[in-house]
């Protein structure tokens, strides 16, 4: 619409464009008129060519009040009826959790080729296995993640580029979060924020509806209690105690995975997904953290020296020639039209004769064309010029708060830096997110 590829929008009643009172009523006075676009709705016989101007009054207003909370008493009305079936356990997702499958009656059942993967994981947990050791152990035997399960049955929901058979100790330990491998029924733990929108949020534990003995478990509740009381469990209470200049920018670049960063005394970036395959090329790759840092504050400050030494006079020069062609132009342009002026003063002072007021103007009229030919061209590329100085001023700016951070902020990396992978061998590779600050280095 923006664009001018669209002056008519025709739906079958003002439910289908909208059900927001606000919203509906913003485009339908604000947006459609001023960008010339017409609107129909067949069921409401409203057209807004034939109102001349006009919104369609407490009449149309009316009914966009009217959809509005119709639409929120339908959704009260679903969510009963939804949460009435949670109660009696009829509702079930599309997906079931890894080591289940669809019955013939659209229950649970426990599946026989991974079910027995998740009683091992428990047990294993029982006998002071941490997720990491249970990661390795399930490695050790050749089990497909979930991920890979699922691809090979047909579902392709999920990239497994970088599984490599490789299970992730989140999956082990939401595996062994997860409550319904006793049988019981979980559902409802979030809801929808607002009618209509797609963000949720996560219920208190006691709002959930919870049903024991649903379905067949897979480990007995005297298993899942053990593992639960033998797990650790950590708090972060402060959220900035963990921020750092390369948070969520440090990855592997043999298998692509992020480097979590140990804190240490010495922090250090290192490849967790491949320490229990001792035949990967990455297997036990770190870097430390104030090695990363040196280096690529080393590598910004080089480039920022460059930017703050180049000459800018030339460039600026340039820019006033431009200006002051383009002023000069618009002189002769005045003066074309003061000519026309003048000629047809003395057409209407019957000083000149028509024949001679036609053949003048139209020498004027050519030379006019042909001043605000370049006129034009001009302003093109003085504008385009102007935009390079202001983005050559701006680099020139970061590049003097590089030199003058005296090492690698937060700041300068997220303005900055997009990613760093790290080969082994010391090898790494940066991508920028400015290129024209620094292109790609490695």
């Amino acid at each position: 619409m923006r664009e001018g590829r669209i002056n008519c929008i025709i739906v079958k009643d003002f439910t289908r464009f909208g059900r927001n009172s606000i919203e509906v009523g913003y485009f339908m006075e604000m947006v459609f008129p001023l960008y010339g676009v017409r609107f129909i709705s067949i069921n409401d016989d409203f057209d807004s060519d034939k109102l001349h101007g006009d919104t369609g009054g407490i009449n149309v207003a009316f009914k966009y009040l009217v959809s509005e909370f119709y639409s929120r008493d339908l959704s009260i009305k679903y969510k009963s009826a939804k949460y009435v079936k949670f109660r009696r356990g009829e509702y079930q997702s599309k997906l079931c959790p890894y080591g289940y499958q669809k019955g013939a009656d659209g229950r649970m059942e426990p599946n026989e080729e991974t079910a027995p993967n998740v009683r091992m994981i428990f047990e294993l947990a029982r006998d002071g296995r941490k997720p990491n050791e249970i990661v390795k152990a399930l490695f050790e035997r050749n089990i497909p993640t979930p991920a890979e399960y699922k691809a090979a049955h047909g579902f392709n929901g999920h990239d497994i580029s970088r599984c490599c058979g490789i299970w992730s100790t989140s999956s082990v330990v939401h595996i062994l979060d997860d409550e319904r491998y006793t049988g019981t029924y979980i559902i409802g733990k979030r809801e929808v924020t607002e009618v209509g929108g797609h963000r949720v949020r996560m219920k208190d534990e006691s709002q959930w509806v919870k049903i024991p003995d649903h379905h067949q478990a897979i480990i007995s509740r005297e298993l899942f209690d053990q593992v639960q009381a033998q797990r650790p469990r950590f708090k972060c209470p402060k959220k900035n105690a963990r921020a750092y200049p390369l948070r969520s920018k440090v990855f592997c670049g043999c298998c692509g995975h992020a480097m979590p960063r140990r804190a240490t005394k010495n922090a250090t970036f290192f490849c967790r997904y491949t320490l229990v395959n001792e035949a990967a090329d990455c297997h036990g790759l770190t870097v430390t953290e104030a090695e990363l840092e040196g280096m690529l504050y080393e590598i910004l400050s080089k480039q920022a020296q460059v930017i703050l030494n180049v000459a800018n006079l030339a460039n600026a020069g340039r820019l006033d020639v431009q200006l002051a062609r383009q002023a000069e132009y618009n002189k002769r342009i005045e003066s074309c039209l003061d000519q026309k002026r003048v000629l047809y003063e003395q057409l209407i002072l019957k000083q000149i004769t028509m024949e001679d007021y036609k053949s003048q103007k139209a020498a004027v009229d050519s030379e006019l064309d042909r001043l605000r030919e370049i006129h034009s061209d001009l302003k093109v590329r003085t504008s385009q010029m102007e935009m390079d100085e202001k983005a050559k001023s701006a680099r020139t700016e970061l590049a003097q708060e590089v030199v003058g951070a005296g090492g690698l902020t937060a700041g300068l990396a997220d303005t900055l830096i997009d990613r760093v992978y790290v080969y082994p061998n010391n090898q790494v590779k940066i991508v920028w997110k400015m290129k024209d600050f620094c292109m790609e280095a490695a």
